[in-house]
């Protein structure tokens, strides 16, 4: 990806320049914290400084490994905005007071449940999520609120690159949780498990001691069995405790109050999933894959905008970088020869609409080439190049910019009024969202 050029004014600036570059550099100092300067190039680090939060680029990817990690419960979505809020675990206060952390996911962010790619939509409240997050690429357009002073359990970077559930993290990093025990008791059930590396034993693994209750699923190759099953099979005892020899599972976590405020419980996590071998995980995966690849047709694949090459009266070839972090058979309906229609879009990944669809005012056209790239720079940058020529070149198609774009094979639909724009001059707050929505606590 090329980086988005800003004009500069080598002579005399236009009226109103000066004064904006000031506010700028003044706004700018309000969102710096001790600790939490701008970064420097590499060369230019001191030991100290490496651990200073990383603020990605505009129309840039962010590396991963540059991230700052967090897990917490999930508490609140605004799905149709790409943002909500989690409670993040650790700090010193007791978890259940601690104070939601607004969240927004970049413009190229992945979510992924189940180890499949999901859609904030998909994610049931409560459940504990690992988060990868930057400082903010643009503090002044921030669709939510600049932590000014953070915390283990207020962190600043609230831009998150990925949002994934337990099992697609373990699973990322070769991790699976090993049973110890469980305690079958009445209304509540205690399992003992520990966080280790897939196949390869660690004896210095802390156990941790986690519920379940009749509510929580567990899954066995194509079953959905309940607790009672389980007990019924003679696989885990009537009631009272039981060894389990350190049998590997994925757990789905979420969080439940626990004890009282004199004998209370910190971060002991609920059961809510069990996936007992990898036939059942592998369908659960295969089953959020068909419902994200279902909803990326119909919303169309957000690229960003590498070069725009300009022909007479509106002509025009424009070259997308996809976002990446999706099922390949999305890719692969993108095929030279094909036609194609790509839409401009904001940062919240809300397409440019008229009343009857997207694609009625989109630009509309030949994709000449798809290329794989092979030198993807993110989790959130897919390394695939499309060209698509347009006889109707618009605006919002310009270098450093966000798009969606679909070929024509794909359904032509109508989408919901609160996931496409029409007109800034009706309502600023539908382009610009107001990060006004999250409580202060």
């Amino acid at each position: 990806m090329k980086p988005i050029h800003v004009p500069c004014f080598a002579n005399r600036p236009p009226p109103g320049i000066t004064l904006s570059l000031a506010l700028l550099v003044v706004t700018a100092g309000l969102f710096v914290e001790k600790g939490h300067a701008e970064n420097k190039a590499p060369e230019l680090k001191k030991p100290e400084q490496e651990t200073v939060p990383f603020r990605p680029e505009l129309g840039m990817f962010a590396p991963l490994e540059k991230a700052h990690p967090y897990r917490g419960e999930l508490v609140f979505v605004d799905h149709v905005n790409r943002r909500g809020s989690l409670r993040v675990t650790g700090g010193s206060e007791v978890f259940f007071q601690h104070r939601p952390q607004p969240f927004a996911l970049l413009p190229y962010g992945v979510v992924r449940i189940h180890n499949a790619p999901a859609d904030l939509r998909n994610i049931p409240l409560g459940t504990i999520m690992h988060a990868s997050g930057f400082l903010p690429p643009d503090p002044g357009s921030s669709s939510v609120p600049i932590v000014q002073k953070p915390t283990i359990e207020q962190p600043a970077e609230n831009h998150l690159l990925l949002l994934e559930d337990e099992p697609s993290h373990c699973l990322r990093l070769g991790k699976v949780w090993k049973l110890k025990e469980v305690d079958v008791q009445k209304h509540l059930t205690k399992l003992v498990a520990t966080l280790e590396p897939k196949g390869t034993a660690d004896h210095s693994a802390p156990e941790q001691t986690m519920t379940l209750d009749e509510g929580t699923r567990i899954w066995r190759g194509r079953e959905c069995l309940a607790l009672r099953d389980l007990i019924a099979d003679g696989l885990w005892p009537t009631e009272g405790k039981r060894a389990l020899d350190g049998q590997p599972v994925q757990l789905g976590l979420s969080w439940l109050p626990a004890g009282t405020w004199e004998n209370r419980v910190e971060n002991q996590f609920h059961i809510t999933d069990i996936w007992l071998n990898d036939a059942a995980m592998q369908r659960s995966s295969e089953h959020q894959t068909g419902l994200h690849k279902s909803l990326i047709r119909t919303r169309l694949m957000p690229a960003y905008v590498d070069a725009v090459e300009y022909g007479k009266f509106g002509r025009a070839t424009a070259t997308v970088t996809l976002f990446g972090g999706m099922d390949p058979s999305l890719y692969a309906d993108f095929k030279k020869g094909e036609q194609g229609v790509i839409v401009s879009a904001e940062n919240t990944l809300k397409p440019w609409s008229s009343i009857v669809s997207s694609s009625h005012i989109g630009s509309k056209g030949t994709i000449l080439e798809v290329t794989k790239t092979n030198a993807a720079s993110s989790l959130g940058d897919s390394g695939i190049q499309v060209r698509l020529e347009t006889d109707l070149i618009i605006e919002g198609i310009r270098p450093g910019k966000i798009v969606r774009i679909r070929p024509a094979a794909w359904p032509h639909v109508s989408a919901p009024r609160e996931e496409y724009l029409i007109d800034p001059r009706f309502d600023s707050e539908e382009r610009f969202p107001t990060p006004a929505i999250f409580p202060k606590y």
